[in-house]
């Protein structure tokens, strides 16, 4: 049996990993930590750690692993960049599995991208579109920037100098090199996705929608039960489902 611990145990995403925890036979989970609970208590009762707690947080939590030699599958998002280097330093003493999102539809989504983008070539224009419920607090969204990584790798490009960020006013004709991010925020929506790839007389969308939010809980406890037999290391959640 692995035996896990699950931080932000209280939000959205940690009530889901508790109520598929138990379709897991190969799991156990042994502690639940929130807001106010002593992580470090439980540590030892663990093997692997399962975070989605707070961006804030993520980077006490990975030093607090590493120092105990507990395994780590992250799943928040939102870092400074500051912290993400400080959390990633830690992959150097444990296995560690950072994604942005965990659902296996949406790794196949990564997937399928990253070839349609090489087989539909700099012709097409590039947008991606992300829907989530009005609660969330980051945008756009870790699936969407995730995705425009993917799409700006391809093209061998350096993100930051051509992502743009929704459309207001005389902007002027679209240039062939941007790569458009529009984020729409509205009642229940648990995570929709789109991949636009718009050429003259021609138009390629992927989609995925998500409904529940169960299929990201599944994944990340897919993710531990495989990270428990890696080496230290810093992975995702395509070398869990093999697309590499």
């Amino acid at each position: 049996m692995t035996r896990i611990v699950i931080t932000g145990s209280k939000g959205r995403m940690g009530k889901a990993l508790v109520a598929c925890a138990p379709q897991h036979p190969g799991l156990q989970l042994v502690g639940q930590v929130d807001q106010g609970d002593d992580l470090k208590s439980v540590l030892p009762l663990t093997d692997v750690v399962i975070d989605f707690s707070s961006h804030t947080a993520t980077a006490a939590i990975a030093a607090l692993c590493s120092e105990h030699g507990k395994a780590l599958v992250i799943g928040t998002t939102g870092h400074s960049n500051e912290d993400l280097s400080a959390i990633t330093r830690q992959s150097g003493k444990i296995p560690m599995v950072l994604s942005s999102n965990y659902s296996t539809g949406v790794n196949t989504l990564f997937w399928l991208t990253r070839k349609a983008a090489e087989i539909l070539g700099p012709a097409f224009d590039l947008e991606v579109v992300e829907m989530h419920h009005r609660l969330k607090r980051d945008a756009p969204s870790g699936t969407a920037k995730t995705l425009a990584e993917i799409l700006a790798q391809v093209r061998r490009q350096q993100l930051d100098k051509v992502i743009r960020h929704g459309r207001a006013g005389i902007v002027g004709e679209r240039t062939a090199v941007e790569i458009g991010m529009h984020s729409v925020r509205g009642g229940d929506v648990v995570g929709d996705h789109t991949v636009i790839f718009a050429n003259f007389g021609e138009r390629v969308e992927l989609t995925h929608k998500a409904s529940s939010r169960d299929t990201f809980a599944n994944g990340a406890l897919r993710a531990a039960a495989w990270l428990v037999n890696q080496k230290p290391g810093l992975y995702d959640m395509q070398d869990v489902l093999g697309l590499k």
